[in-house]
């Protein structure tokens, strides 16, 4: 395990008016106890990819981004939380990686353009053409050959675009990874599959301060087996 603690330093945040900052979650939660796999789950806006970003930033990890977008309303605190948070190594830093879908769509693109120029690029993630595989079937691609390399991986919802077998085989892969301890993971989800990886500790964003959670006790496992014990009557009487 390459990091045991982030600390979140609630007392220094510049304002309690604008996103991140003003999350109660945020401010009430000193520190989070990291695992050889973290899992961070959270209804949306609970603030579990932007902690994830600002580790990245933190430690020094690239997060592929496009051309800006020029908002309507602009919130200029919105990518300073990393200014706040530090990060406890257990032995130095290692490298890693940040994974998003939108992250992964430049990522591929960047890396068809290597390839063109120098097709051996391609051997390191897979052989093929990411963009010429499926979604699913190119990150697999990309996940099997990057966990195998020494490092931090955060990772926010990798099963967007994975079906449940294919996220079966993603957390055997991650478990896999992280039992030979060179690979440690960060993963915001909301997938009970990924949530159900043994071993994994899960962090509870729903709560303040933030909380392990056990995998059973937490909402998203709640409602899919309410959901799946009863699926008709989740939406209620036909008119």
């Amino acid at each position: 395990m390459h990091v045991s603690h982030v600390v979140i330093a609630g007392d220094r945040f510049p304002t309690d008016a604008y996103y991140p900052f003003n999350l109660d979650v945020l401010r009430r939660t000193p520190a989070v106890e990291l695992a050889p796999v973290t899992l961070m789950v959270g209804d949306n806006g609970a603030g579990k990819s932007t902690l994830l970003e600002a580790i990245a930033r933190r430690c020094g990890i690239h997060i592929w981004e496009g051309n800006p977008v020029h908002r309507v309303d602009r919130n200029p605190y919105e990518k300073r939380l990393h200014e706040y948070i530090d990060v406890r190594w257990t032995d130095g830093s290692v490298p890693g990686g940040f994974f998003s879908a939108q992250t992964f769509r430049h990522f591929s693109r960047m890396l068809e353009e290597f390839g063109s120029a120098d097709p051996g690029q391609l051997r390191y993630f897979g052989g093929r053409s990411l963009l010429t595989q499926s979604h699913g079937q190119s990150l697999m691609a990309y996940f099997r050959s990057r966990y195998a390399i020494r490092g931090l991986y955060l990772l926010d919802e990798p099963e967007t675009a994975l079906t449940p077998a294919r996220q079966v085989e993603f957390v055997r892969l991650v478990r896999a990874m992280a039992q030979r301890g060179a690979a440690q993971f960060v993963i915001a989800t909301h997938s009970p599959i990924l949530l159900a990886c043994p071993g994994a500790r899960i962090l509870n964003f729903d709560a303040a301060p933030i909380e392990t959670i056990a995998y059973r006790q937490t909402a998203h496992y709640r409602l899919y087996k309410a959901f799946m014990d009863d699926p008709e009557g989740h939406f209620g009487v036909d008119p």
